[in-house]
């Protein structure tokens, strides 16, 4: 999550601050008997899935890869097939003994999904996205000074323009706000929109009638980096130093959210006790080390030589805040995001010597530390998971 003791841009915007978590708890899912339905509507994951991860495969590959039975995985093809979401592509190439069975391939741009992007200080962003997470269309609204209910409508007018760019069907519409965000889509808190108790997700849905999902910026631009961006494990971790400071994590692919699902807050620990005054009250928070308005202030007083090393202070106080964490949860991926003037270099390798300084060797030798400054989609990738994985089960 990332909620910043800057105030964004504008002068009329309240700050980001998260310094009164809702007293939220989480609820676990109900336990219910599962009807046919859902048992036909997990198979027929289980066959898109194969599909979407393996490529394309003949029917009898299928079967082997999904534990289903023959005559069931050609009744869910034909109707996967009904509802153009795959198709038969004819017998594979190549020399090969007897009668080649046909392929089935997973249809790409047979339906489309709606992502937003709420956590810029001046606009919200949107895009139309294929089943891979390509963009079809981009838009993008100003948000200026918009505030409450005035920053509402510019979220439904923005997705309203891209339903209506939309070139097939919308599957669903994923978001990416800052904040606190439930497990229902409600948007607990997000001061520097105005917003509490805000249930976008309810609410989008039944002004399109598409079903939709809301998250946090950060945590989803964790599951952008796991599944679109070469993750190369299941236990990763997305620091944002752009709006605030905040983490996104996963671990065993899936999103760690936390009891009051403000997991990931990791701007106001202290980590210099006799440093800068903080708008939590508390001295010396990560926050005013390196996030991105406070680091630029910073490297503009100082003279040009003297900026390397406040670059590397920034790291250093980064990576000082992240080794226990990966150590504690045997982290192997920690991606930094936020401007690549900032973000690349002496900040980058800063935060690699410290981390490697403070952890045990099996710790730090699995570990990549790596950027991806400036990847301005990864919000946007990670709604699109949310629908993914909700309406049709592949991730």
């Amino acid at each position: 999550m990332a909620e910043s003791a800057v105030p964004p841009a504008g002068p009329h915007r309240p700050q980001r601050s998260l310094l009164q978590v809702p007293a939220l708890q989480r609820r676990p899912p109900e336990r219910t008997k599962a009807s046919t339905l859902d048992s036909r509507v997990h198979n027929r994951s289980l066959v898109l899935a194969t599909l979407y991860h393996g490529g394309p495969r003949s029917r009898s590959e299928i079967a082997r890869a999904s534990g289903l039975t023959a005559p069931t995985i050609s009744a869910l093809v034909a109707d996967l097939e009904e509802d153009g979401l795959v198709s038969d592509i004819g017998p594979r190439q190549g020399a090969r003994l007897g009668k080649p069975a046909s392929l089935v391939r997973i249809e790409d741009d047979a339906v489309n999904l709606v992502v937003l992007d709420l956590s810029h200080n001046d606009r919200f962003s949107g895009a139309v996205l294929n089943l891979r997470g390509e963009a079809v269309e981009r838009r993008d609204v100003p948000l200026g000074d918009a505030l409450g209910p005035a920053a509402h409508e510019l979220v439904l007018r923005l997705a309203a323009e891209l339903i209506e760019a939309a070139p097939r069907r919308v599957l669903g519409i994923g978001v990416g706000s800052p904040g606190i965000i439930d497990d229902s889509g409600i948007i607990r808190l997000a001061a520097h929109l105005g917003w509490t108790d805000l249930p976008l997700a309810a609410e989008l849905s039944e002004c399109f009638g598409i079903p939709a999902y809301v998250g946090n910026d950060v945590n989803l631009a964790a599951l952008g980096v796991l599944h679109f961006r070469g993750a190369r494990t299941q236990n990763l971790m997305v620091i944002s130093i752009e709006h605030g400071v905040g983490a996104g994590l996963v671990v065993g692919g899936e999103r760690v959210e936390g009891e009051q699902f403000a997991a990931g807050e990791i701007g106001h620990v202290t980590v210099d006790e006799d440093g800068e005054l903080c708008m939590c009250g508390r001295r010396g928070c990560l926050d005013l080390a390196i996030d991105a308005g406070h680091l630029r202030r910073r490297l503009a007083q100082a003279d040009a030589g003297r900026r390397p090393a406040l670059r590397a202070a920034a790291g250093r106080a980064l990576g000082t805040v992240l080794a226990p964490i990966i150590s504690v949860l045997n982290l192997n991926e920690i991606v930094l995001t936020g401007p690549p003037e900032l973000v690349d270099g002496e900040f980058l390798d800063a935060a690699r010597e410290v981390v490697r300084a403070r952890t045990l060797g099996p710790v730090h030798t699995s570990l990549d530390i790596r950027s991806l400054a400036g990847d301005t989609d990864l919000t946007l990738l990670g709604g699109a998971c949310l629908v993914l994985a909700a309406e049709l089960g592949v991730l």
